[in-house]
């Protein structure tokens, strides 16, 4: 396990522990096509995918000037908090949380979920002994959360190349760069291999690689 020289973990929740990436094609699609936009498939939503969610959106075609990005935002809010618990967590993520708390190395959760559902979540799949800090934003628009690491790192007041951060998106990769921490990410959660390799750093094409 590479990961024994870390004092420090921070994980990304939605897309690496959480696996919710088919859920949140079943929502998107609902919304293009009350909208007469096309439907996207599981390849295109990762190619497509990106943080701020708002440019995914215009990606996807969403018209702005004819209903604000805020709506169409709250309605895929609302239909994903009525289903999230339709999904699970990735299959080894308990094993690999556990042999990690094993070895003595902290781990916190570093999220652009609002913290609120975020807490709730983790409870729910009594997660909540594995981390010393969970945070996430204080709204639902996904923006990004770099501030939310730069004072996370603060808190941890880890040097270089003591912590690690986990993620699936090229955003985690940004934020891990911004704040001074090494990065892996995970090529089947919100973003293609393709796009993550762009980043330079480590890609694994899931979770079990970490063993």
């Amino acid at each position: 396990m590479e990961i024994k020289k870390y004092k420090h973990i921070i994980w990304d929740w939605n897309g690496t522990i959480f696996n919710d990436v088919e859920l949140g094609i079943e929502i998107i699609n609902k919304l293009l096509s009350e909208r007469g936009l096309k439907t996207i498939t599981i390849d295109e939503y990762r190619n497509f995918f990106t943080i701020p969610v708002k440019d995914y959106y215009i990606k996807l075609g969403f018209d702005f000037e004819k209903e604000s990005f805020e709506i169409i935002g709250r309605l895929w809010i609302e239909e994903y908090e009525k289903r999230k618990y339709e999904c699970l967590l990735y299959d080894g993520i308990i094993e690999i949380l556990e042999k990690i708390n094993g070895i003595g190395i902290e781990q916190s959760i570093l999220s652009a979920y609002s913290l609120h559902t975020l807490e709730e979540m983790i409870n729910y799949f009594n997660l909540r002994k594995y981390f010393k800090y969970i945070v996430g934003l204080d709204n639902i628009y996904a923006a990004s959360k770099l501030h939310l690491g730069i004072d996370l790192m603060k808190k941890l007041g880890n040097g270089k190349g003591e912590t690690l951060l986990i993620g699936d998106t090229l955003h985690d990769y940004e934020v891990a760069s911004e704040i001074g921490a090494d990065c892996i990410l995970v090529a089947n959660g919100h973003q293609s291999k393709n796009i993550l390799l762009v980043s330079g750093t480590k890609v694994i094409d899931n979770i079990l690689e970490l063993l």
